[in-house]
This record gives C-alpha cells, structure tokens and sequence, in this order.
C-alpha cells in the first residue's frame, strides 16, 4: 500500500533525515500510517520537517530478534539441506549438531545475521516507498506499483547489503565441515579477510545475481499471496476493505503469502551451491569452474532432478512464517510500546 503523504509531499525528504541542531522541537510518534510510522519535528521557524525513521528501527529490532531466537536455526538448516542434496532432514540436523551441539544452529549469526537484519528492512522500505510513489505518479495501477516497488526494493536489498551476509552465512555453515575432520578453522573474520584477498568484492559477493533474483521474485510473490490470502479472509469474515483485519488474521495471511513464495526456492538452491565451501561440492568433477546461476541450475539438475532444485523446502517455509510472526505481531507490540514512551519537548 502507498506511503499517505500530505498534499504538495513528494516522497521522502532526505534532506531532512539528518536533521541539524535547528531542530528544536520533537514529537514522537503523532502519526502512524498503514506501512510507516512517521516521526514529526519542526524547526525553530514552525516549518514541520518529514523524518521517516522509527519504522526501520522497528523493523531492525523484530527482524533481530527473529533471527536471534528460530530464525538462524531455520536458516542453517535449509542451507545444509541446500548444500547437501542427498540427506533427509534428519541427516541434516544431525550434521549440524556434530558441529557443536546448539552451537551449531547458530553458525553465522554473529556478525553476518545480525548485520542482513539491522539493515534489509530499511533498504527495502526506502526503496520500495520511492519506486511505488513515482510508479503511483505516473498513473499506473496501485497493485502493479506495489508489486514494482516490493521487486525493486528486493533488488537493492540484494546489492546493498545482502549479497556479503549471504556469501559469509553460507561460507560460515558449509566450510565447518573441515573441523570435525579435526582441522580447526579460521575464525569468520580470518576467512573474510582471505576472501577479499584472493577474489576482491567479487569473492564476497558470490552469487550476489542470484541472491537478487531470489530477493526480487520472493517480495513480489510474497505481497502478491498475502493480498489474495487477505482478500479470501476478508470474504469468509464478511469484512469490507476498509475494514482493519485482526493480529491473528495478519499472521494468517502474511504466512500463507510467505509459503507460497517458496516457489523459487531453485534459485535458492543455486544461490546456496555457488557460494558453499562444502569440500564435496568443490570436488565434484562435474562441477562448473565457473558458475553462474545457468550453469549452476543446470548442473543441479543433471545431478540431483527436479526434487534437488527445492532441497531446504520446508525450513524455508517455517523461516517465512516465523519472521512473519515477528514482523507482524511483535512489530505491533514494539510500535504500541514507543506510542506511550513520553513526548520528548
């Protein structure tokens, strides 16, 4: 849905985000839109100036809080499952809790997790906000500028922050395999740092396309089946459109949309084979010197078949519906919380 401006406001301000001491008078939180909480401040002539900054922190701090708590466990998961196309679910958490018992769910949370959460949500608000009001501007459909504006914002996700923390996440998971071999790896730093020596930007990025793809198809699905997931509940519940659904019925909704956004979960998988440094995956002679997302598709094919391409499935599909329990009812919860905090004069 399109961010509500007043009349005469087109997008948001960037200028007025880093506020100078000029800026003499605060309100906290005196008015909050369907997909923005809007902070007000005036400067010393009575001219109110749009900063737009709580909602990010809100979302930083759910999205935190997610992947602190099941997300990264979820997530190890389905990346072992996506690296190894052979094992059950079973075989996979069993490897993974040879790494260090609970510990081990947890590889790659600190620094990587916590840097793609505390970042994400603002890019793709931003963006998606910008793409979706000029799109809106230029008379197209709300839905399709919607739906551009959730694609685009998935995209910069991608290339803005995601693209590293993935790279690192999935190196993190796979290459620990050498420590129950008995050799003992280098920390995750050490393994940035050589990385970026051998291979540059490009090194850390691995399968940063890939991870684009994924971002842009996944939002834009995502939004797509959580509005027609919406408009079904609203038939069944004999509620209009202006009519506001409940914390339950949000949740419903979001994890029906973030279920059936798994239908690109090849290009999950593919983002996972060309950046493991499982040692298998490395010796298979079959395996492109190369790899791009065609080459690494194909190559998974010829492999593993078409059940290969959607290994990692079912954590994925539990990962979407636990950040949308968090994003949704602890998001509401945080944002009730900062509406009573004192006003700030």
């Amino acid at each position: 849905m399109a961010i509500q401006k007043e009349p005469g406001q087109k997008g948001v301000n960037w200028s007025n985000i880093a506020v100078g001491k000029r800026a003499v008078h605060f309100s906290r939180l005196v008015h909050e839109t369907n997909s923005l909480v809007e902070l007000r401040c005036y400067n010393e002539y009575g001219i109110r100036l749009h900063m737009y900054t709580t909602e990010p922190i809100t979302d930083s701090f759910c999205l935190l809080v997610g992947v602190t708590t099941l997300g990264q466990p979820l997530e190890v998961l389905k990346t072992q499952m996506a690296a190894n196309r052979s094992q059950s679910m079973w075989q996979a958490c069993k490897t993974v809790w040879s790494r260090g018992g609970v510990v081990g769910f947890y590889q790659g949370l600190i620094p990587w997790a916590w840097i793609e959460a505390s970042t994400k949500g603002g890019v793709l608000m931003f963006t998606a906000s910008e793409v979706e009001t000029a799109s809106l501007g230029m008379g197209v459909n709300p839905a399709f500028a919607g739906l551009l504006g959730g694609m685009t914002g998935g995209v910069a996700q991608a290339y803005a922050t995601m693209g590293f923390t993935t790279c690192m996440k999935t190196a993190e998971i796979t290459r620990h395999k050498t420590a129950a071999a008995g050799v003992k790896p280098p920390s995750t730093w050490a393994l940035f740092a050589e990385i970026y020596r051998k291979e540059g930007l490009a090194g850390v990025n691995k399968g940063v396309n890939a991870v684009a793809v994924r971002q842009c198809t996944n939002w834009g699905s995502r939004m797509g089946f959580a509005r027609l997931a919406e408009s079904s509940i609203r038939s069944i519940r004999g509620k209009t459109k202006d009519e506001k659904l409940g914390a339950m019925d949000k949740i419903l909704a979001s994890s029906i949309g973030g279920a059936l956004a798994t239908w690109n979960q090849p290009i999950e998988v593919i983002r996972v084979e060309m950046q493991s440094m499982a040692k298998n995956a490395a010796a298979s002679v079959n395996r492109p010197a190369k790899l791009t997302i065609w080459s690494t598709f194909t190559y998974i094919y010829k492999e593993n078949g078409i059940k290969g391409l959607y290994r990692g499935v079912t954590p994925r599909i539990g990962l979407g519906i636990w950040q949308t329990v968090c994003m949704v009812s602890l998001a509401d919860y945080v944002k009730a919380w900062y509406v009573y905090l004192p006003r700030v004069y």
